[in-house]
């Protein structure tokens, strides 16, 4: 198919060599687990072996890695000139909206010489419909579960890819702060939101992977409430987190502001939070297992009283992303029984947050790379409750 005046490659995120290591890292798991293929429908591991972007990932796309060759695209004609600026790949099978996508697959299936070899789709994927699968099923006889391959590749950084989060946490900070700026009494959470936005993305960030949790007054006791017109009084809470993107990399912010006089038991819970932060992230190091922070982190909240208030992992490793999420918490947590030891380039947000259910919420986070010695903060927004007059 002519691509007209779109060049191969022309936005892509990064060069045709870090994706090329990419997939040869992945085709080594592939080798690894004795597969001969890996169907690939989730836009985020897409992206990462291709550089493919689209917001169109509602409709059906695929990356077929081999073992051995190279991979082919499966895509809606309205992405194929989205795919060719945003990829290096020369190989697309090509549907049109009056045509079934699954025939397609099953068209590069077949002339890939895979039917009756052991071929591996992401059995957790999202992105998965059960028609997909069943389809798959009845042509191939037996589907293996790839998933976690791409993922392995994932979980550390390459500098490159730090960069980035390092870019799209510059953007949160003047989102946040722009959001904090606009705490005042009469103020309601989408005034919050629209200043978030409008600064994170005057900054340079993109759409990102999952919305604002911004809320005011009573609503902040809601676990992820989202803004819905509630107006700041004169002795209100108001409840920032949200992330910005780079080249689809989030980092991500959480804060807490208060209008009027503070209550001594959100001081209290505030303390508690920026004290849990900080022991954890003293125990972050490469070696160390992910539920080494975030037991620091149960420990200190435990000793406080706050044990039922505080039923959650301390945090979730972050990078690519596409909705419904801004975190790559499938990949990481910093959590119980996560005995994966921290490598330097693995990337994570931490947000301890403690609520009084339906009443208030108040927490602090930071998004962080692990060092080869420890790590590195990658945001700048003062740690501390904001308090406004009322």
């Amino acid at each position: 198919m002519e691509t007209a005046g779109v060049v191969q490659g022309q936005e892509s995120a990064f060069p045709k060599a870090e994706y090329e290591a990419r997939q040869a890292g992945a085709r080594a798991r592939l080798a690894k687990a004795g597969l001969d293929a890996l169907v690939i429908t989730g836009p985020e591991n897409i992206f990462y072996l291709t550089g493919q972007q689209t917001p169109g990932y509602y409709t059906f796309q695929a990356l077929i890695l081999p073992a051995e060759g190279d991979p082919v695209f499966v895509i809606r004609q309205l992405e194929y000139f989205n795919f060719i600026a945003n990829t290096f790949i020369p190989d697309a099978e090509v549907y049109q909206d009056a045509e079934d996508p699954i025939a397609a697959l099953m068209r590069v299936l077949d002339r890939m010489g895979l039917k009756g070899r052991r071929v591996a789709i992401d059995k957790r994927g999202w992105f998965l419909p059960i028609a997909v699968y069943e389809t798959m099923l009845d042509a191939l006889g037996a589907i293996e579960d790839g998933a976690g391959i791409v993922e392995a590749g994932r979980a550390v950084k390459s500098p490159a890819e730090v960069e980035k989060l390092r870019k799209a946490a510059s953007y949160v900070d003047a989102g946040m702060t722009a959001g904090l700026a606009a705490v005042k009494p009469g103020a309601t959470d989408n005034d919050l939101v629209a200043a978030m936005l409008q600064a994170s993305i005057a900054a340079g960030s993109e759409y990102m992977g999952m919305e604002p949790l911004v809320s005011t007054a009573h609503r902040t006791g809601i676990p992820h409430g989202t803004w819905r017109r509630t107006p700041l009084s004169s002795n209100d809470p108001a409840f920032l987190e949200m992330a910005a993107v780079h080249d689809r990399y989030h980092a991500a912010l959480m804060r807490s502001a208060w209008v009027g006089p503070v209550p001594q038991v959100a001081q209290d819970m505030m303390k508690v939070c920026q004290e849990a932060l900080s022991v954890a992230l003293d125990e972050i190091r490469p070696g160390v297992t992910c539920e080494v922070p975030h037991l620091a982190c149960q420990k200190v909240i435990d000793k406080a009283g706050y044990t039922d208030n505080f039923r959650k992992r301390l945090g979730y490793s972050t990078g690519i992303s596409f909705a419904p999420d801004w975190g790559e918490g499938s990949i990481l947590s910093l959590n119980a029984g996560v005995t994966t030891e921290l490598q330097p380039g693995m990337a994570f947000h931490l947000p301890p947050a403690l609520r009084i259910y339906g009443q208030f919420t108040v927490g602090v986070s930071e998004t962080i790379v692990i060092t080869e010695t420890g790590y590195e903060q990658l945001g700048s927004v003062s740690r501390d409750l904001l308090q406004v007059a009322g």
